[in-house]
């Protein structure tokens, strides 16, 4: 298999991650804008949504003032942003193109047909449509794509690759989205229990399609500790730090159980797996996601130096130098 098939699958996979957890951010962030007590036009709900997804320098390198409109343009539907959903679907397709005699025609389909319905939306189309509406069927488009991933693709190195790439990815933006949030809404560790705002931290929830996954687990009402442990330590919750990092380290030990990938992807599984909530609060919360962030990062260093693919970037393969280098 080719260190280029290999990259192109595994950024294909981060990209249409990417571009889901993207409206997930939005959307939390407009559920957070429209509840009661929110002024009109305030931006205190859009500023952690530019700062989880490291894009406020470059919003205001363009933009004067905080403002949902501008927001949403810039995070959805801007071109010349590369961490735009726009833009994310545009690379995952154009990973996808590159590797088509790889992939089933099913995904590629899918994934070309939503790209090219997300390029002719306008934002006066998006607000006919209403933001709620877009940001779900982003979501479900992105749903529909690893659907027909886990369905259709032959399990062999290339299912793998992309695999790996969708749960590193989903593990980083769960801890930037529960990092971000949690302090806007429990700044103060030590009166945790005291911070509850039903319907913000059930806004968190319902972004993270976890409310009734919550229920189901711990049938009571919403307590900040026990989302933080829903969310981080518990395997069962498919977008959980524990569920990511445990499927991570499953796909590296098959793949190449002796690289250090494998080794740092195991160590983090193991103290998600026996951690506890009132340690990680103890300790807390901002320094353990801080520190989780970190090392899924080097997990992702430490695959390319492994498998021999290319640097880190937000570019499409056609703006990167291509290798043909084969393991």
């Amino acid at each position: 298999m080719l260190s280029r098939t290999a990259d192109n699958l595994y950024w294909m996979a981060r990209y249409v991650e990417r571009a889901e957890n993207m409206a997930r951010i939005l959307d939390v962030s407009h559920r957070m804008h429209q509840l009661p007590h929110n002024g009109e036009g305030s931006g205190a709900e859009w500023e952690p949504a530019l700062i989880i997804s490291g894009q406020k320098p470059s919003y205001e390198a363009r933009f004067d003032e905080i403002t949902a409109s501008h927001v949403i343009a810039f995070m959805a539907l801007d071109p010349e942003n590369p961490s735009s959903i726009v833009s994310t679907l545009g690379s995952a397709r154009e990973n996808a193109r590159a590797e088509r005699f790889v992939l089933p025609v099913e995904m590629f389909e899918s994934l070309n047909a939503t790209w090219l319905e997300l390029r002719s939306i306008t934002y006066t189309k998006l607000l006919e449509w209403g933001f709620r509406e877009f940001f779900e069927w982003v979501k479900e488009r992105c749903h529909q794509f690893n659907g027909t991933t886990v369905s259709t693709m032959v399990q062999t190195d290339a299912y793998s690759f992309t695999r790996l790439g969708t749960f590193i990815e989903r593990g980083d933006n769960t801890a930037r989205l529960l990092d971000v949030k949690y302090h806007v809404l429990a700044p103060d560790e030590d009166r945790l229990d005291e911070a509850v705002d039903y319907y913000q931290w059930g806004a968190v929830l319902r972004a993270m399609s976890a409310f009734k996954a919550y229920r189901i687990t711990y049938r009571d009402s919403i307590k900040p500790r026990k989302v933080i442990e829903l969310l981080t330590l518990r395997r069962e919750f498919p977008r959980s730090l524990h569920h990511c990092t445990h499927a991570a380290s499953l796909l590296l030990e098959e793949m190449s159980p002796d690289t250090e990938a494998a080794r740092l992807a195991g160590e983090i599984n193991a103290r998600l797996r026996y951690g506890r909530v009132q340690d990680i609060t103890r300790r807390g919360l901002h320094a353990f996601l801080t520190e989780f962030i970190a090392r899924n990062a080097l997990i992702s260093n430490e695959v390319g130096r492994a498998f021999h693919l290319e640097a880190s970037t937000t570019l499409p393969p056609a703006h990167r130098r291509q290798r043909q280098r084969q393991f």
